[in-house]
């Protein structure tokens, strides 16, 4: 093949009580990016719709993480990209991540599949780094592997796939305003108390144990952040109203996605989802700030060819 476009999804990161290590892939809403062979070495951005990010190979994420693939093979031509961006930037639900992921999947196919997964994960970091400042692993994994992920460790790097409830449907709300993800991670305490500590990484192992056995009512309790939502969740304007909100309204648990200002919502069902959406939207319509809603399922296979 000499161009490909792919489908690269949105995700929600850290999922409460797993910053930096827990991420989830979103099904309806992504970036599409067409990759091309080109004559001249190296990687172009030629084309941007949707919002005005830079063009410039070294700070736009999918220009960033294909460099770095191309540091590891030894090839004589090059890669044109354009990018059609439906992942608002700054909106908590993987912009970067989305354009990082899918640029070095896409290269990846054209290249007869070089590389691992794994190695892709690496390399959207990259992306990321260029994008935010640190190479995080939490958003591009889920995009690249889909469905619930969890990183063990980004030095090796290891990625664990975890399995999905099939009843899951998750609501996104997105205050239109931006918060960079620099600035919610400097508001971050730099030392936790241990009691807090042990909390939170009993949640995760609950997560992830909730996860295997199918148990809704343990997944619900998990979702629980008493470390960084307290922070972050400043940032957010009238976040503890929308949590409340949804949880009065039956959602398994409400937390922010990522950095925010999005804020998630996992139901159980799509009656139960459209309900939290109705009730939020209710509610968020009295305020003074335009925000965008949504419901989508998990999307279990993350980034996918959408024309060969």
């Amino acid at each position: 093949m000499d161009k490909i476009t792919v489908f690269s999804p949105a995700t929600v990161a850290n999922l409460s009580c797993g910053y930096d290590v827990l991420g989830m892939c979103l099904e309806h809403v992504g970036d599409e990016i067409t990759i091309k062979k080109t004559a001249v070495k190296g990687i172009k951005i030629s084309k941007m719709i949707g919002y005005d990010l830079s063009l410039d190979v070294h700070k736009n994420a999918a220009g960033a993480s294909a460099l770095a693939l191309l540091k590891h093979i030894n090839i004589d031509f090059g890669f044109e990209i354009e990018i059609v961006k439906k992942v608002h930037p700054g909106s908590g639900i993987g912009s970067s991540a989305s354009s990082a992921a899918g640029s070095v999947f896409g290269i990846n196919e054209l290249l007869g599949r070089p590389f691992s997964k794994t190695e892709l994960i690496k390399f959207a970091m990259e992306g990321e780094r260029a994008a935010c400042g640190t190479p995080i692993a939490d958003n591009v994994s889920p995009a690249i592997l889909g469905g619930f992920t969890l990183v063990k460790s980004t030095n090796p790097l290891k990625v664990l796939s975890l399995p999905t409830l099939k009843d899951l449907f998750v609501v996104i709300l997105h205050p239109q305003i931006e918060i960079k993800t620099a600035d919610s991670r400097d508001i971050l305490p730099k030392e936790v108390p241990l009691t807090d500590a042990v909390k939170q990484w009993a949640n995760v192992g609950s997560f992830v144990s909730a996860l295997y056995e199918k148990d809704y009512d343990l997944f619900s309790e998990s979702l629980n952040d008493i470390i960084v939502e307290p922070y972050r969740s400043k940032l957010i304007p009238y976040f503890n109203d929308v949590k409340q909100t949804s949880l009065d309204n039956g959602s398994l648990g409400c937390g922010i996605s990522g950095s925010g200002p999005s804020i998630f919502s996992i139901c159980k069902g799509e009656l139960s989802a459209t309900k939290v959406t109705e009730k939020i939207t209710e509610f968020y319509s009295t305020t003074s700030i335009d925000f965008h809603i949504f419901i989508t399922k998990v999307n279990t296979s993350g980034i996918k060819t959408i024309t060969p």
